[in-house]
This record gives C-alpha cells, structure tokens and sequence, in this order.
C-alpha cells in the first residue's frame, strides 16, 4: 500500500515541509552516525523516502516548494554524517565533500520529488477546472 497524507489527514505547509525535511534527515544523520558508522551510501538511502513523504504530505497548494527544500534538508543532515575533524573549516570541507561525492543520491531524491510533485499539481488543477 503506497504511503498517503500523514494519519491525521493533515498536510505539511511549505514552511513545514522544509522543517520537516530537515528534522528528519538531520536525525537520520545522526542515526546513521551512530550505528553505521556515518555510511554516506546509507545516509543516501535513507533520503529516499523522506523525499518521497514530503512529496505526498505537502499541502497541494504547496506542493511546489518541496523539490525546493530538498537539497537544503539533505545538506543539513550530512552535518553529522560527514568528517569533520578539524574545527569549523573542517566540518565545512567535509560538508562539501559529502555533498560532491554524494551528488548522485541528492539528485535522485529531488529528481524523484519533483516528478511526484509535478503529478500531484497536474491532477489538482484538473480537478479545480472540472469543478469550475
């Protein structure tokens, strides 16, 4: 059974979609640092389905602002997962790194997000036109 809107019925704004997003992926970071040693591979797995549920919670009349924050809740979640061993310019590097290397895994995500998301506006506005 494919995943729909959150158990409540409720749906994500723009705005929490992005904190949502980020929350998330920031944990999983963290998680992924605990018990896999911060394995970018499982890191970028795991982003998969958080892509796919902002995809599908986001509100309809939002739905085109979460390929938008995507990347950003990925940059924030490899925070914890990349080597950063020397201070600041350190943890930066290793950010960037991660992001280089793992370019593949964030453009998968988004790209996946973004179709879904595209099929979700096509199909609202032809019912907002059908009952116009």
């Amino acid at each position: 059974m494919p995943p729909g809107p959150p158990p409540s019925g409720a749906r994500l704004t723009g705005l929490g979609s992005g904190l949502f997003c980020a929350v998330v992926m920031f944990l999983l970071g963290c998680l992924d640092s605990l018990l896999f040693g911060a394995s970018l591979t499982v890191y970028g797995v795991l982003f998969l389905p958080v892509c796919v549920l902002t995809a599908l919670w986001v509100r309809a009349g939002d739905v085109l602002t979460a390929p938008v924050v995507m990347p950003i809740a990925f940059a924030v979640g490899l925070v914890p997962v990349t080597d950063g061993s020397e201070g600041l310019l350190g943890r930066l590097m290793g950010l960037f790194t991660g992001l280089a290397t793992q370019a593949g895994w964030l453009y998968g995500g988004t790209l996946a997000t973004g179709l879904i998301v595209l099929v979700r506006r096509v199909c609202w506005v032809r019912g907002r036109r059908r009952r116009a």
